[in-house]
Parts: structure tokens; C-alpha cells; sequence
């Protein structure tokens, strides 16, 4: 680690010298889409020897080692002219017919944008980024860690932070819907691709041959509708060895709803919706009447509801006000409830999401093809000597130990201070408000009946004497 780590953050020094790159959103994106090409160029090599009469879609003067790995070739204005003028427009419009791998070239570099201007310290940073050697398994291994922290520091970079989820909460999501190998998996809002690398970290134990490993690339699926996230992403699969990462540049919100068909049906979904956000004018038309809305997440929820197989199951990060949420909220809430057995929702405690969001979160547990007859709730504790979660200390994958020891035992009496299950029935009579709170923490926190009409009585007569005291002063005075 420590030699890569010196590879970044020198990249990252010099990046810092140039007046063309603006804050650390656009540090990333610079440097991510020169990781690329990178790593790119060396899965080429690789392909050179593994895939039978390969042709590259890139022009052999494009190619990372006909321009990048030669540290004393072009440098200055002369490089930075090739960038703008040569290498930008051309892998803009790369002919997506040539392969698969031009395709995502061109996804890659459709809205992405060369923002460093110096050609001196452009030329710095490809020759930082050239001693790494993505063919070499543990650097590519070392890398990979890495990149996860770079990701992490999105949260510095404004609004951009809303791409990362905590990977204690996806780690927890993909543990208990457990995915298996010849499973499609689909993330419809992927952002830098927590979910769908997670997804292969825990079936990569279920792969053994090289048709089961295409099995597992032909079934992670990303949909990402915005530049940086998709760059990261697909950057993200390629460093976990997927050749040709299935990530579209897509929103698939714009799609009209009764388009779906049986074919575009998934076996599982994991995803935290983009929440708090509107959609374009119009989007919201795509959707029947009663679905018609332009917060996201509610889109979200009714395609997810559509998307899944008879049978299919899903976890989904939700906020509180989905919940509690009445209108297109609760027909929203009738049709999960009527089409999925939504059996569980996982209460998480402020500051999960810090510093994206102080809002308070769920995470919704439901299978298609079934209605709803209990939902199971259980409120995820802060551990001992823990009032919120921050950048510093955030939530940890441990800490759901408890809520899957629980979810094969959840009947036992030691689980009470955190479970409870509330029957269909009693959701319809509430008209779908979901937003119950834990029943056991209230009884625990209130007194009884009648310590509380002594704590009144002894308040009221308090308050009785500060009156007739107040009265006693204003005489006085007055006299």
C-alpha cells in the first residue's frame, strides 16, 4: 500500500498546482478518467492474450502507450493540444458498432472533461499514474482499497457526496438478501457502484470456472444517470475484474412505466434511491395517474415494485418520510404492500448518513409475488457509548450482528428491546402510515399511570406557589 499511496497523493499534490481543476469533485474526475485509460490500457494486454483475434476500438495513436507511458514524450502545450483536440473529440465519438469495449469507452467519456490545463503537470501525472501496474494482482488488490477511500473523500466535495452510501449498510443489504450466482442483480440508481461491488466481493467464493465468472458479469447490473458517479463506477467494476462492466448512462425514470416487460425483469434489487430530490418536468408523466410525482424516490419505489420477478426480493434505503408520508406516499405503500411481502424494516439512528444527510433512514426488506401480512421493525441501536455517527466514526458492519442473529430468531424474548411486528391489518387501519415507532422503548421510558399523576400534582403545586409568591411581591410593592 504505501507505494500506491504515495502514487496518489503525489497526483493529488500536483493536481493542486493547477488552475484549470476547481475543488475535489474535479480533482476526481481527472484523475479517475486518467485511471482509466490506465487501467485500460492494461486489461488490452491482458485481452491481447485471452480473447482470440482482439482488435481495440482505440486508434493505436490514442492508446495510453502510444502517448501516456513514454515519461519523456509529450509534455507542455504540445500535450495538452493532443488531449483537448485529438483524444477528447475522438473517444467522444467512438463508433459504439466496433465492440462492447467501445461502447463503454464512449459512455465513459461522454460528459467527461479534461479540466487540467498546465501540460507540465498534466504530463507529472501520467507518469505517477503509470507505475501502477493493474495486471499485477496484489497492486491492482492494493489499488482497489484505495479506491474506496477515494470515494469516501467524495464527501468533501458538495453535493457529489450523495454517491456514497456507508458500506456497513450495503454490506448488511447484500448479507441478508444474499445474492447467488446466476441471480441478476441491478442497481437502477448505482451511483459509484457500492452495491453492485459488494454484490461481487460476496459471490465471488460461488465462482470457480470461467463461464461462471461470466455468469457473474452478465448478471451485475448498474443503471447511473449522471457522469462522475458513472465514470467512478464503471472505473469501480473494472478494478473488481469485470472486463465489460454492464453500467448504462441512463435514468430509468424516463421511461415510460408500461414499457417494462417481462424481460427487463430482475431477480434482485439493491439500492438507496437518490431522496429530497425532484425530477424534470414531465418525468413524473411516465407513470400511472396515481403514481404521479416528482420526488425521486417515490418514482424509484413504484419501478423497483415493477422490476422485480415473481419471487424476486429487494433492500432499499428509504427515508423516514416515506414512511409517514400520505397522498401518492400511501398508494405507493397500498401497491407494496399488495403485490410484496414487505416482512421487514430496519430503523437506522441519526447520523448513519453524515454529512450527506441528517435525515433519518430505513431500509425496506420485501419479496414480489406475495401480499403483505406482518411487517417485522427493528430499531438499530447506537453502540454503547455512541449519540451519533460522523465522518470520523461511522456505522460499522459489526454492529448489524445483532439484527441477523435476530432475523432467523425473531421471536426471542432477549431481541424485545429492539423488535416488534404489527400486522397488515393494523397498517391499513393507520392508511398506510408505516412510521411506527418502537413500542417497547416508550413503555420502557414512561412511568406508570400513577407516578405520573404524582409527578403532575407535585408540579402543579409548585407552579401554585410560585403564583401565590409572585402575588405576595406585587401586594408589597403595590402597598
Amino acid at each position: 500500500m504505501p507505494t500506491i499511496t504515495t502514487n496518489i497523493k503525489a497526483i493529488r499534490d500536483i493536481m493542486r498546482k493547477d488552475t484549470g481543476v476547481d475543488g475535489d469533485a474535479q480533482r476526481i474526475s481527472q484523475m479517475v478518467w486518467m485511471l482509466f485509460m490506465k487501467i485500460f490500457a492494461d486489461k488490452e494486454e491482458e485481452w491481447d492474450l485471452t480473447i482470440e483475434n482482439y482488435e481495440s476500438p482505440i486508434p493505436d495513436k490514442l492508446k495510453w502507450q502510444n502517448w501516456a507511458s513514454d515519461d519523456e514524450g509529450l509534455t507542455g502545450d504540445q500535450l495538452m493540444d493532443f488531449i483537448n483536440n485529438e483524444l477528447f473529440p475522438a473517444l467522444k465519438d467512438l463508433d459504439v458498432t466496433i465492440s462492447p469495449q467501445a461502447r463503454i469507452i464512449r459512455s465513459v467519456f461522454e460528459d467527461t472533461y479534461n479540466y487540467m490545463k498546465n501540460g507540465t503537470l498534466f504530463r507529472q501525472v501520467i507518469n505517477e499514474i503509470d507505475k501502477i501496474d493493474f495486471n499485477n494482482t496484489e497492486e491492482r488488490h492494493l489499488f482497489n482499497d484505495l479506491y474506496e477511500t477515494i470515494l469516501k473523500e467524495l464527501q468533501s466535495a458538495g453535493s457529489s457526496g450523495e454517491y456514497y452510501t456507508p458500506r456497513a449498510v450495503t454490506q448488511f443489504m447484500v448479507d441478508i438478501t444474499a445474492p447467488q450466482l446466476g441471480d441478476t442483480v441491478l442497481d437502477p440508481a448505482c451511483g459509484t457502484g457500492g452495491f453492485l461491488t459488494c454484490v461481487i466481493d460476496a459471490m465471488r467464493d460461488q465462482v470457480k470456472t470461467a463461464e461462471e465468472r461470466e455468469k457473474l458479469q452478465k448478471g451485475i447490473k448498474g443503471i447511473e444517470k449522471k457522469p462522475l458517479p458513472h465514470l467512478l463506477c464503471t472505473t469501480n467494476l473494472m478494478l473488481h475484474g469485470f472486463d465489460l462492466p454492464a453500467v448504462r448512462r441512463d435514468n430509468l425514470l424516463s421511461k415510460p412505466y408500461s414499457d417494462w416487460s417481462g424481460k427487463d425483469k430482475v431477480d434482485v434489487i439493491l439500492t438507496n434511491p437518490p431522496f429530497g430530490g425532484v425530477e424534470e418536468d414531465g418525468t413524473e408523466t411516465n407513470f400511472p395517474a396515481k403514481f404521479r410525482t416528482k420526488e425521486t424516490a417515490d418514482l424509484f419505489l413504484a419501478l423497483i415494485i415493477r422490476l422485480l420477478k415473481d419471487g424476486g426480493r429487494a433492500a432499499v434505503v428509504l427515508p423516514d418520510g416515506t414512511l409517514f408520508g400520505e397522498g401518492v406516499k400511501t398508494r405507493l405503500k397500498e401497491e407494496l404492500m399488495e403485490k410484496c411481502n414487505l416482512h421487514t424494516i430496519v430503523r437506522l439512528p441519526n447520523g448513519v448518513f453524515n454529512p450527506y444527510t441528517g435525515i433519518k433512514t430505513n431500509l425496506l426488506f420485501f419479496e414480489k409475488g406475495q401480499p403483505t401480512k406482518d411487517i417485522w421493525y427493528f430499531e438499530h441501536p447506537y453502540p454503547d457509548g455512541v449519540k451519533s455517527y460522523n465522518k470520523g466514526k461511522p456505522i460499522n458492519i459489526k454492529e448489524f450482528d445483532l439484527e441477523k442473529e435476530w432475523w432467523e430468531n425473531r421471536e426471542d424474548e432477549k431481541f424485545s428491546q429492539y423488535a416488534w411486528k404489527v400486522s397488515a391489518d393494523e397498517i391499513k387501519n393507520r392508511n398506510f402510515n408505516l412510521d411506527i415507532k418502537n413500542p417497547h422503548q416508550v413503555s420502557d421510558n414512561l412511568a406508570s399511570p400513577e407516578e405520573i399523576l404524582k409527578q403532575y400534582q407535585v408540579s402543579t403545586q409548585k407552579l401554585s406557589d410560585v403564583q401565590e409568591e409572585i402575588m405576595k411581591v406585587l401586594t408589597k410593592a403595590l402597598l
